[in-house]
């Protein structure tokens, strides 16, 4: 039986429970201003192909595998892909205890763990979701700074594309403010992405057939190679995983397990192959000197660049929202009127606001630290890990554990001790990393 204050901890829905829409409370007490309960499998597993094939994958040739070099980038890419799906795979069963239904990370956590656990799960999802969407903002502001490169010779700063990028971020959070409704947008998203990656990878061969001095070589001391080498599997987790498999599944009508993994199966599939396959075929072509973002790279006509660009520039705007979408959750949820629809001139206004100031921050933050491989390594090691792999084996042992047999135990409490021992090993380089840059660039650099 859990205790008053145990249930006081929660906010969660029965199974019974049919759609649960914008703006309702559960008597439960769960009050949530987005939609739940009501999205197919098909619809969350295309949101997931297209959100992470996002612009983030004109980095990983440059992140994930010139530190690693071929062998242990494949052996990395095949480990952490599979082990990530696994993890994922695990935490999909626990959306459901004791018939009690659990819509954010941070409330499972809470009430298994207690109110300690449930602050340390907000704290780092948030800035996994934060940190994310600064990457994002400096990938699209790349992608319109490459634009405007190929028609003058002296492009404006960085900044100001920074600054055009947050605004569109804002706009789309602004008029499609929910998961469930960027339904309308993913065949859009779709075409923007198949549009660049096939683009991208018919240059990418050209390129590489044509470049017959490619070096492959691990390149710096061998300080530098153990640091940089932890940084790229850094890398390759947030390639392959956002943190908010709950806060997702939250959306998928009923029966919400078993649509959550066909929506994995999807991911881990077609959306691997992709975002992979990018990432080995920008390697190949340009060896260890692969830029940290790949049109850079790229000969061939000027409309080639321009393509890409715009495409993975457009494409972003719609998936950076499903991963900033739990931080508009809980704004919307504290500061709209719940009694009133979503799109009431009041819930209107109040929305305006607080995309305006979450984005304006976002974009200055972005502006003044435009590192781009540190957005990608900071949060893939020091909160990304722990939420993935060490917080399922936790909440395993915690709900299962007094049945579970020997071995399994075994195999969940040393997953827990390698991870957290893996995220440790990865902050460390993150923040050598970043304090390289800092000593490096200047704030504001136009990089």
């Amino acid at each position: 039986m859990e205790t008053k204050e145990e249930t006081s901890n929660i906010e969660a829905f029965s199974t019974e429970q049919g759609p649960i829409m914008s703006s309702v409370k559960h008597e439960n007490g769960l009050t949530s201003a987005h939609t739940i309960d009501h999205d197919s499998w098909q619809q969350v597993g295309l949101l997931l192909v297209t959100s992470f094939n996002c612009g983030y994958i004109l980095s990983f040739s440059n992140l994930m595998l010139v530190p690693l070099g071929w062998t242990w980038g494949i052996i990395c890419l095949v480990v952490v892909g599979l082990y990530t799906a696994y993890a994922n795979w695990l935490l999909a069963a626990f959306h459901f205890i004791n018939g009690q239904r659990f819509i954010r990370y941070r409330d499972l956590m809470g009430f298994l763990f207690g109110r300690e656990m449930y602050y340390i799960t907000w704290v780092f999802q948030y800035l996994t979701i934060l940190l994310g969407n600064m990457g994002f903002i400096l990938l699209g502001g790349k992608a319109l700074k490459e634009i405007n490169s190929e028609f003058s010779d002296s492009p404006l700063r960085l900044q100001y594309y920074i600054i055009i990028t947050g605004a569109a971020y804002f706009l789309f959070a602004f008029l499609i403010p929910t998961i469930s409704a960027m339904r309308r947008w993913l065949g859009i998203s779709t075409i923007l992405t198949f549009t660049y990656i096939i683009i991208l990878l018919v240059v990418l061969v050209k390129d590489g057939k044509s470049n017959k001095n490619k070096d492959y070589k691990i390149h710096g001391s061998k300080a530098d190679k153990v640091f940089n080498g932890f940084g790229a599997i850094s890398a390759i987790i947030v390639c392959n995983t956002s943190g908010l498999l709950l806060e997702i599944q939250s959306t998928l009508r009923k029966p919400a397990v078993e649509n959550m993994r066909k929506a994995l199966y999807t991911q881990y599939t077609a959306g691997l192959l992709v975002y992979y396959g990018v990432s080995i075929v920008g390697y190949w072509a340009y060896g260890s000197v692969v830029s940290t973002y790949l049109p850079e790279e790229l000969s061939g006509p000027k409309w080639v660049k321009i393509a890409i660009n715009f495409a993975a520039f457009l494409q972003s705007i719609v998936s950076q929202h499903m991963f900033l979408a739990p931080i508009h959750e809980t704004l919307d949820t504290k500061f709209l009127k719940l009694d009133e629809s979503m799109d009431s001139k009041e819930n209107i206004k109040r929305r305006f606001y607080v995309r305006a100031l979450l984005f304006s921050f976002n974009t200055f933050v972005t502006a003044a630290f435009p590192f781009m491989g540190d957005f990608v390594n900071l949060f893939g090691s020091f909160t990304l890990i722990p939420i993935t792999f060490v917080f399922p084996s936790m909440i395993f042992l915690k709900v299962k554990g007094k049945t579970a047999r020997l071995e399994k135990k075994a195999w969940h409490w040393s997953n827990i001790i390698l991870f957290s021992l893996l995220a440790v090993v990865t902050t460390i380089s993150a923040v050598r990393l970043i304090v390289n840059d800092v000593q490096q660039y200047s704030f504001f650099a136009n990089t």
